[in-house]
């Protein structure tokens, strides 16, 4: 079993930079504004032949509120731990609150590697000769933004992740599910994530905006492999004007791309506003399934008219998805999440269908023949043969006389049709026309 390292420290010394130069991406985002971090964020890391399991952390603060959520989340990453970096911004020096949770991490049970960051060019020789009195022995000069000393760091980690490492790479979980919970701010995205998973894994609160990374689970229900992941809520475009806000809208939107299915979490007493809509088409052009979870369903009075309400907009503001599968829920009590799981599992097999190319020709014969393609330019469009080019999502490419000449509410026709018949109700779908050869041309 791969070993775990966490990375610790006082905000803005280099945590999330470190953790992106371990694991060899842009996973994590990174700033200059302090506490960017809130959520422990994991991670496949490789130094050298080593290949171990990584955490980012929030900002070790002694606040109240939110901070306190947040050391308590760094709290349950030390009691996983095979080992701890514990980072300090050598060109800052050590502070007090460097010295306060040097104290702490004494009572960690894993071994504790003291590393001095932002070392590179000299500047900061003064502040790594202090880091010897946070008596944690002799502390490593590493630039995590330039990827100076990790050869001192595999040094410090190798008696303790080499042990439990194999050298090869890890499984990145690949045949995973991808499952991106998404929607507006303040609806309940981590509240959800958190019943899914029976734990207190994201942080919440009723301020919007609480989370900001998209943190991305691994799960296993009922033998299935799953990937959970849980972004930042997604604002109009006109209303994100802070730098940090951007990123982490990116962020969301790099997760749903992605991912194979999407959640789409709605306040159930302000459902489908303009925003929704746009996340839901969103969804939709990225090709990914998608559920609707109607949220805060027990604040409902009228449930019955909600619902249909709710179902009446999705079809006539989606109707290239009709069908899509809604959960009314609460992921305050737990009252209907039970639902989603298998929601997500069936749109997941409808969007991976493939179906025989005979059955697609003898459905299109049919189609035909109940309402044969229109005539253009004194000639009817004949259609020669349809067959799926791919799945995730179901793409069928459909060869015609004249293609271009076939107006798009026979496309229509013909997209509906594959719905019905082939079950694949709620899931995009593409159906493309290309030129069929003449046989008898010359």
């Amino acid at each position: 079993m791969a070993a775990t390292v966490a990375i610790v420290g006082r905000p803005n010394v280099g945590k999330s930079t470190l953790f992106n130069r371990l694991v060899g991406k842009r996973l994590a985002l990174v700033d200059d504004t302090p506490g960017v971090t809130r959520d422990r964020r994991e991670g496949e890391a490789r130094l050298g032949d080593l290949r171990f399991a990584v955490i980012d952390t929030a900002g070790l603060d002694d606040g109240g509120g939110l901070e306190a959520a947040m050391k308590a989340q760094t709290e349950r990453a030390l009691t996983e731990a095979d080992a701890v970096l514990f980072l300090i911004d050598a060109r800052a020096g050590v502070t007090p609150v460097d010295r306060h949770f040097a104290d702490w991490l004494r009572g960690a049970a894993a071994p504790v590697i003291l590393v001095a960051n932002k070392c590179e060019g000299g500047a900061g020789d003064a502040g790594l000769l202090d880091a010897y009195a946070l008596g944690l022995g002799d502390p490593l000069a590493v630039s995590a933004e330039h990827g100076e000393g990790l050869e001192g760091l595999y040094d410090a980690l190798t008696p303790v992740v080499g042990a439990t490492s194999t050298g090869e790479d890890a499984d990145t979980g690949g045949d995973a599910l991808s499952l991106a919970v998404v929607g507006r701010p303040n609806v309940g995205k981590s509240t959800l994530v958190n019943r899914l998973l029976g734990e207190d894994r994201m942080l919440t609160g009723p301020e919007p905006g609480v989370t900001r990374d998209a943190i991305a689970t691994s799960w296993t229900v009922r033998g299935r492999a799953l990937r959970l992941v849980d972004t930042a809520g997604l604002r109009r475009k006109a209303r994100v004007t802070e730098k940090l806000e951007e990123m982490s809208v990116g962020d969301a939107l790099r997760a749903l791309r992605y991912a194979h299915v999407a959640v789409l979490v709605l306040d159930a007493q302000a459902m489908l506003e303009k925003q929704d809509l746009t996340i839901a088409r969103t969804v939709v052009e990225e090709g990914r399934a998608l559920v609707v979870a109607a949220n805060k369903w027990d604040l409902v009075a009228d449930k019955s008219e909600a619902l249909r309400r709710l179902d009446d907009r999705l079809e006539t503001s989606l109707p290239q998805v009709r069908g899509v599968p809604v959960v009314p829920c609460s992921a305050l009590t737990g009252k209907g999440v039970q639902r989603l799981l298998p929601a997500v599992l069936d749109i997941f097999e409808r969007w991976n269908t493939r179906v025989p190319t005979g059955a697609l020709n003898r459905w299109l014969a049919e189609m035909s023949e109940r309402h044969p393609p229109p005539v253009a330019r004194g000639r009817r469009i004949r259609l020669r043969y349809v067959t799926q080019a791919k799945t995730r999502p179901p793409t069928f490419v459909l060869f015609a006389s004249r293609p271009a000449d076939l107006p798009e509410s026979y496309l229509r026709y013909l997209a509906n049709g594959l719905r019905d018949t082939f079950d694949l109700a709620g899931v995009p779908l593409r159906l493309h026309t290309r030129k069929g050869r003449n046989p008898y041309a010359e």
